[in-house]
Formats: structure tokens, C-alpha cells, sequence
């Protein structure tokens, strides 16, 4: 079961991930939520990828990544293609970061266009070095990209996690809400973000993020050359 709705809106398409526990991305939601991407840029416009009430998303499911074997790299190069589409996606993306975002679900707020957090006792960042995982090469690289320099190492190598407010001048969100505001709020950037020139928004996001993704297409490359490990040292 993909535990994911796509809902076609006036001014956006929502997709919308609850699995009932702390949407953690396995190999079914990523192929849910690549899916529900097709449906979106056939329909063309904002989406909008949104989160079930205070969890947004743990990021990968554990039970795969901490083996450290080929499944675990299978599903490591299903995230890193999940980040690279919502990067390029043609229109506009909104995340509505529900609550908790953490490792991959860190990650996808740095993915998006404009992110809306909401208030409460949340955690987002990136806690890979807490659980025993080096942060992999592709993720360095949508760090230095997005983070604010001054959060960097504290993000990325000392685990550091973020209330949602402290989350907006680290990089991972533009604005935080009431959780009860977000859907609402949603629909006022959705209908606002509706009303650009889609080509001209696609082809300059192209341009803007260009050296970032040939940046991430070489990171990949050496996350998954071979011989290359998921707890690797250097």
C-alpha cells in the first residue's frame, strides 16, 4: 500500500503522504510519489507534496538503509533520483512540511520551491551522523547549495536539528504557520505561484539550478561507483 492521494485542486495538484506513522520513504512510496509526479506534469502547474498531521516525514525506512547492503544502495539511488526530479520538476513546488522532517524528509525541504512549515515541537534537519550513517555525497551537495552557510556544519556534521522557526534561517523552510493555517496557506502561494509563465518559470529554474545539478549528477556518480559504501569514511 502506497499510503499517498494526489488531489487535483483549482490552482494546484496536492499529493499527499500518510502512512499512519512517520512517512518513511521505502521503495513503494518512492515509486507512489514518482507516480503521482507523472500525473502531476501531465496536468502541468504548482504541486504541492504534503505531509500527514506532525509527521512530514523520517526520511528512509531504517529497516533497508541500516543493513548496508545492495538494497540499502538500491534505495539510497531512489532517493537521490526523487531529489534530482522534484529539483527540475517544470512548475513551481510547494512542500507543506507538516511536522517532523528528518534525513530524506530534510532533504526534500531542500528539493522544493517554497516550503511552509507549522508551528509546534517539531524537529527538522538532518540526523544521518546521530544514527550512524555518513551523509552521502549528493546530500553534501544540496547542502552547500541550500543551506545557509553559517548552518552548514551544524546541519551536516554535527546533527544539529531545528525547531521550525530556527528551520527558516537555517534553509530548510520560507515560513512557518499555524498547523491548522497550513492547507489555507497552501492554497494562497498555490493560487499566487498559479498566475506565472510556466515555460519561463521551467526554463529558469533550468538556469538558475544548472551548475547545482551537474554538481549532484557527479556527486552521484561517486556515491555509486563501485566499491562505494553507505557508512564509508571518506
Amino acid at each position: 500500500m502506497s499510503h499517498l492521494t494526489v488531489t487535483e485542486r483549482e490552482d494546484y495538484t496536492e499529493i499527499h503522504m500518510d502512512d499512519g506513522k512517520a512517512n518513511a520513504l521505502g521503495f513503494a512510496l518512492i515509486e507512489a510519489l514518482h507516480s503521482a509526479l507523472d500525473t502531476a506534469a501531465q496536468r502541468g502547474g504548482v504541486i504541492a507534496l504534503v505531509g500527514r498531521e506532525g509527521k512530514f516525514s523520517a526520511g528512509f525506512d531504517l529497516s533497508v538503509m541500516q543493513r548496508f547492503d545492495a538494497e540499502s544502495t538500491r534505495l539510497l539511488r531512489e532517493g537521490a533520483d526523487l531529489i534530482i526530479r522534484l529539483l527540475g520538476f517544470d512548475g513551481p513546488v510547494i512542500l507543506g512540511v507538516s511536522g517532523h522532517a528528518l534525513a530524506l524528509g530534510g532533504l526534500l525541504c531542500l528539493s522544493a520551491d517554497h516550503r511552509i512549515g507549522v508551528q509546534g515541537a517539531f524537529k527538522l534537519g538532518l540526523n544521518e551522523v546521530a544514527i550512524g550513517m555518513t551523509m552521502p555525497w549528493f546530500g553534501v551537495e544540496l547542502c552547500r547549495a541550500r543551506l545557509t552557510p553559517s548552518h552548514r556544519d551544524q546541519a551536516l556534521g554535527l546533527a544539529r536539528l531545528y525547531s521550525p522557526d530556527e528551520a527558516i534561517g537555517a534553509g530548510f523552510l520560507d515560513e512557518v504557520v499555524a498547523p491548522t493555517a497550513l492547507s489555507e496557506r497552501i492554497a494562497d502561494v498555490a493560487s499566487h505561484l498559479a498566475k506565472l509563465h510556466m515555460p519561463s518559470h521551467g526554463a529558469t529554474k533550468t538556469r538558475s539550478r544548472e551548475i547545482l545539478m551537474q554538481r549532484l549528477s557527479l556527486a552521484i556518480d561517486r556515491d555509486f561507483a563501485e566499491g562505494a559504501s553507505l557508512n564509508a569514511r571518506a
